[in-house]
């Protein structure tokens, strides 16, 4: 018998750091419990450009050619076997958001609802396992139909990529107590009952964060949506920091933050000494905590930057008995940690990786109606991080201006959207 004939796909490909093509590869049929989706819009992050740039992220470097991107939504186009069985809601033409970890499903992590935390778990455009899961800067690809997530009609594609990098801030504030648990079923459980509704109800936010005051370290894209977040659930009041002046009057012009601090660099002369870069950090925390008038630091602080002075900051900024929330990743090891500040005051250090059973959530928000006519949504708020759009065949030139920072006119880059040139329907 001949072989069948394959139909082919537009791809863009990471062969090495800078060595992205853009390839045509054949296309497979979606498999058991897996969609065919066509992807409309993806997010460029910033794990995608330590990618790009180094052909690694941290420990993780490329072993074999990969497809970057996971912050993603499209539209199914059609639906393997035991998919309408177990999904009657994913039909095709169903527009959805695509969650990019694949987990286990059987193990005590992602029975008890951590399944970011599965051992086994595989996340797509990442290098961590091998063979690769390649990512979603492709026109299609085959997915778990219970990692997809079925979108309002209201919702566009580029809003609705953003869930992805929502979700990180979601499971970073319920982890700091800022934004309530789950009340969905776990994505970890086959045995969990599958959502009947096809999509998601938009409502108004529970204030949880209520009475508490957020401070931002870092205002890119992940930062601003901390910003955004802690606004949405009712903090009483945000502030953020920078190195970087024109991303704070962003902050603060849009909304995101009511004051900033801009954090001035340090001399380029000589590395610093552990204890002299203490001593910095200390001084730049109660420099900030008195610019913002609040001289016993804040209830929750969100480490957006993985830089060492900023981490030791953290302590530093937050209140006695506050919670310090490290989403940021960078630095690896700190030999001048000031522990002893953090343990006598009681203030908790939390890791925050990835997210789970969040998707609901950040495409609830992203579709949250004004709370008033002359208000802003929350959608229409984070919409603003969209500051630049490229077609796939153009991948190489996104990525290359991610990493300048700003456009030819000098416009800021916050969050730059790859897209198959399809309109928003």
């Amino acid at each position: 018998m001949s072989p069948i004939a394959l139909p082919s796909q537009t791809a863009a490909v990471l062969y090495g750091a800078k060595d992205l093509r853009i390839e045509q590869r054949p296309l497979w049929p979606p498999q058991q419990d897996q969609c065919q989706v066509q992807i409309v819009s993806t997010g460029l992050c910033g794990s995608d450009l330590h990618y790009y740039m180094l052909g690694r992220n941290g420990d993780f470097a490329l072993q074999a050619p990969l497809v970057l991107g996971h912050e993603a939504a499209g539209v199914i186009t059609s639906v393997g076997p035991g998919v309408l069985q177990k999904y009657p809601h994913l039909v095709p033409g169903t527009r959805v958001a695509v969650e990019c970890g694949v987990m286990c499903r059987d193990c005590k992590y992602c029975h008890s609802g951590r399944y970011n935390l599965c051992k086994s778990l595989r996340f797509c455009s990442s290098a961590k396992t091998f063979p690769h899961l390649d990512g979603t800067l492709q026109e299609k690809m085959n997915h778990p139909a219970h990692v997809l997530h079925p979108l309002p009609d209201t919702l566009s594609f580029d809003l609705a990529a953003l869930a992805e990098p929502l979700s990180v801030l979601l499971h970073a504030g319920r982890r700091a107590g800022i934004v309530p648990p789950s009340s969905t079923h776990t994505l970890g459980n086959p045995s969990a009952p599958i959502p009947s509704s096809s999509s998601y109800t938009p409502s108004n936010t529970i204030p949880f964060a209520q009475g508490k005051t957020v401070l931002v370290l870092g205002v890119g894209a992940i930062g601003l949506l901390a910003c955004a977040l802690a606004k949405a659930y009712g903090a009483t009041r945000v502030c953020a920091i920078d190195i970087n002046q024109d991303r704070l009057n962003f902050a603060r012009r849009e909304g995101f933050a009511e004051s900033i601090y801009c954090l001035p660099l340090p001399p380029k002369s000589s590395a610093p000494s552990k204890d002299d870069a203490l001593k910095r950090a200390k001084d730049n925390a109660n420099t900030a905590l008195s610019a913002f008038e609040e001289p016993d630091g804040f209830d929750v602080v969100f480490e957006c930057t993985g830089a060492e002075g900023c981490i030791l900051m953290s302590v530093f900024t937050a209140l006695t008995g506050g919670k310090i929330t490290l989403v940021g990743m960078g630095t690896s090891t700190l030999s001048n940690f000031p522990l002893a500040a953090a343990a006598l005051r009681e203030v908790d250090l939390i890791g925050s990786f990835r997210y789970a059973d969040t998707y609901p959530e950040a495409i609830r928000l992203l579709a949250s109606p004004r709370s008033s006519p002359t208000s802003e949504s929350f959608g229409e708020k984070v919409s603003k991080l969209v500051s630049h759009k490229f077609n796939l065949a153009d991948t190489q030139k996104a990525f290359e201006l991610v990493a300048r920072g700003r456009d030819e006119q000098g416009n800021m880059v916050l969050k730059v959207v790859v897209g198959n040139g399809e309109s928003e329907s």
